[in-house]
């Protein structure tokens, strides 16, 4: 099995920055999707941003493209969220998610990851 440790989340001012990490185990690893999603208190979980097996391939919503990236580390099995001028908005628990599809594109929908991290709360501050 896929198993996904989020860290690096926290407490930040607006327009500050945040780098989070997850760290997953299994070899297969390289050759999954990973992505990242947010949950704020009351509403469904929504995609952030994903990238693809050879980091060749991201998508980014709208609310966070220009602000975020996205990337990923095979040989050391990680995946980072940079995340730039953070707004109070981006408040949520983030969650770290695997999906395991040999697809050739980068999928966005919630229900197409098949691991998910435990999460890690960014808290943004006006």
């Amino acid at each position: 099995q896929v198993q996904l440790v989020e860290s690096g989340g926290g407490l930040v001012q607006a327009g500050g920055s945040l780098r989070l990490s997850c760290a997953a185990s299994g070899r297969t690893f390289s050759r999954y999707t990973m992505g990242w999603f947010r949950q704020a208190p009351g509403k469904e979980r929504e995609f952030v941003a994903a990238i693809s097996w050879n980091g060749g391939r991201s998508e980014y919503s709208d609310s966070v493209k220009g602000r975020f990236t996205i990337s990923r580390d095979n040989a050391k099995n990680t995946v980072s969220l940079q995340m730039n001028s953070l707004k109070p908005e981006d408040t949520a628990v983030y969650y770290c998610a695997a999906d395991t599809s040999p697809s050739p594109f980068v999928r966005v929908g919630v229900s197409n990851y098949n691991y998910w991290g435990q999460g890690t709360q960014v808290t943004v501050s006006s």
